[in-house]
């Protein structure tokens, strides 16, 4: 397989990848340490592209605290949008395919619909802003763009709200967990398989795809979820947004339509409760070791 680099690879998806790469055994790629893969630090990163000369960029590198970001837009836009638009550049120069991660807080989350990629993007934070700003970054710079948007990603890695979900349980009798957002939940081991299917596949198509895993819930049902699969005795309260104001405002509603990632690259969309089920499953395993 043709080289593929990889950026924030010691993020929560960065490492779900080292994880699929291992279990795939795919060869070719490379997984450099952020002080070489600084996404704002053009010489450093162009001379990472001209040792590697990938020809595929998997970009995990972001800003992702979406109510710090509210107090931090310029650092949030530096590496949402910079970072995207100086990998889209040197993607151009190498000609590299970019595969870029981008979030469902580009939309507005008003409407109780399936979003389609085309539907408008209307981001109510900080955050969603810069994520949307650092897309039409990537396609004014880059033909060759694959942007994969995607929603309350988790797994056994790094910090999520799976894990801190379980911690909160194993601590306390009762917990009260918002039931006016809802989403799907989205597994990054899958996600992060998704990545190398697309890659892997013969048939490129670029642009703008959805990705999370199937069906829809809220975050007290995803909680509820959590503690059923791992056997957690904890009191979980469904409370409305209101009841816990953040500095930023999340979608009410982003479920995502994958339609048009499983017509053109064939996927196949694990239902999030099963996924939930094989993360706790290997978090336990990870528990025992």
């Amino acid at each position: 397989m043709a080289k593929v680099l990889v950026i924030g690879a010691g993020g929560q998806l960065g490492q779900c990848i080292k994880k699929i790469v291992a279990k795939r055994s795919v060869l070719d790629v490379a997984f450099p340490e952020e002080g070489a893969a600084n996404i704002l630090n053009v010489e450093d990163l162009s001379a990472l592209f001209n040792q590697e000369k990938p020809a595929y960029v998997i970009n995990c590198a972001a800003y992702t605290a979406v109510d710090k970001a509210e107090d931090e837009a310029d650092i949030a836009k530096a590496v949402n949008e910079t970072g995207a638009r100086n990998l889209a550049q040197l993607c151009k120069q190498h000609q590299a395919t970019l595969v870029h991660i981008s979030t469902d807080f580009v939309f507005e989350g008003n409407d109780i619909k399936l979003l389609k990629e085309d539907d408008v993007a209307k981001p109510i934070s900080v955050y969603g802003a810069t994520k949307l700003d650092g897309e039409l970054a990537i396609i004014e710079e880059l033909d060759q763009h694959i942007i994969l948007r995607t929603s309350w990603l988790y797994s056994e890695f790094a910090n999520n709200f799976v894990k801190t979900m379980l911690k909160l349980g194993a601590d306390r009798d009762e917990l009260n967990i918002i039931a006016d957002q809802v989403g799907t939940p989205t597994y990054a081991i899958d996600l992060a398989n998704t990545i190398f299917d697309i890659i892997q596949n013969p048939e490129k198509k670029y642009g703008v795809y959805h990705f999370s895993n199937e069906g829809v819930t809220s975050w007290f049902d995803f909680a509820k979820a959590i503690f059923d699969l791992s056997g957690t005795q904890v009191r979980v309260n469904p409370i409305p947004t209101s009841a816990y104001p953040t500095k930023a405002t999340r979608p009410h509603f982003s479920v995502m339509d994958k339609t048009k990632i499983k017509k053109d690259y064939n996927i196949i969309v694990p239902y999030w409760r099963d996924s939930l089920a094989k993360c706790i499953d290997e978090l336990k395993l990870m528990t025992n070791d």
